[in-house]
């Protein structure tokens, strides 16, 4: 094998609220040859997602926290270029948790073999990946059924127009807020959603009360905060809540009040369950089957906004915060 030069991204500072490029430090590494039991592979594509944000604290939770001066870890989809291992061959298109760099050299045990006639080959890392996986199993987790409202935050990221699209499958009425009318136009035009405001058109409470006058069922929270408040005000008795993400608080240096308005759990007889994608990792085959069935039939819209080159992963991670990304932020490596 040729000598192979990797360029990859390192957390070399640990972000004080809002991250900056300051933080991260593109590095050259020199791959060793390829060993016995072990495969080559060039990354493809990597993502970049919300979630990462938590693991540059140095605090316990329930993924370990990224280290100082080493690669970043997130999910990509690459091809294999040489393989010393049983089942897996150069040309073979793998996921993994290993991007954040451009080559890397692991054990098969750390690879999924994907389809590759399925394309793009992204797909694997937002509506067949950890984001559509987390959609669909939010879903389930409160068994979202036809005639529900439900109400989704963060509805044009990449967890939320997913969720959006399954529950229409469902046969639910779904109502979505956005921060543009780009985002608006996807969501109603494309996506299905019978109903969809701008959150910074007017407050939350107010828009949803508007988009719900008779109440929601559900609520799948992507943002936290006043999105959350807003939803315990409209929902009905015995409504449910996803409890899925908080992104309005990622960067908060400090944690925000809680919700003024919690005790509607108690005298509405709410439920509300947290949810990590990891929990889900063992139901992901019966998942791609019927999400990937869906897609394959035309009937799940993939919607990406991709960056070109692993020079550019910071900024497209920082993007995620601004609400730059429409759909799942992808990196495309060179």
């Amino acid at each position: 094998m040729t000598q192979i030069v990797s360029r990859e991204i390192h957390l070399v500072s640990r972000p004080q609220g809002m991250p900056t490029a300051a933080n991260f430090e593109t590095v050259e590494t020199q791959l060793e040859q390829v060993s016995d039991g072990r495969v080559l592979v060039r990354n493809l594509y990597m993502s970049v997602d919300p979630y990462m944000r938590g693991r540059m604290n140095d605090t316990k939770s329930y993924v370990p926290p990224f280290q100082l001066g080493q690669v970043m870890e997130g999910s990509a989809v690459g091809e294999v270029v040489e393989s010393h291992a049983e089942g897996f061959k150069s040309g073979d298109i793998v996921s993994s948790t290993l991007g954040w760099r451009e080559y890397f050299i692991a054990a098969p045990q750390a690879l999924q073999p994907v389809n590759r006639e399925i394309q793009p080959l992204s797909v694997y890392l937002g509506l067949l990946g950890a984001t559509g996986l987390t959609a669909w199993a939010g879903l389930n987790l409160v068994d979202v059924k036809a005639g529900d409202v439900i109400f989704i935050s963060g509805a044009a990221g990449a967890v939320g127009n997913v969720a959006g699209q399954l529950a229409k499958l469902r046969g639910c009425q779904v109502i979505g807020s956005a921060g543009s009318a780009e985002k608006i136009a996807f969501l109603t035009q494309e996506c299905g959603f019978d109903r969809v405001f701008n959150y910074k058109d007017a407050p939350v409470l107010t828009q949803l009360q508007q988009a719900a006058p008779e109440g929601i069922d559900v609520y799948f929270d992507n943002v936290g905060g006043e999105s959350l408040e807003a939803a315990l005000a409209v929902l009905r008795n015995y409504g449910r809540i996803i409890a899925c993400g908080g992104i309005s608080g990622y960067n908060a240096e400090k944690p925000a009040p809680g919700p003024s308005n919690l005790f509607n759990m108690t005298t509405k007889r709410l439920t509300m369950k947290g949810l990590i994608v990891i929990d889900s990792l063992p139901q992901m085959a019966a998942f791609q089957q019927e999400v990937g069935g869906y897609f394959q039939a035309g009937r799940l819209k993939n919607q990406e906004t991709v960056i070109t080159g692993i020079e550019r992963a910071v900024e497209a991670f920082l993007g995620l915060f601004s609400g730059i990304n429409l759909g799942k932020m992808v990196v495309k490596l060179d």
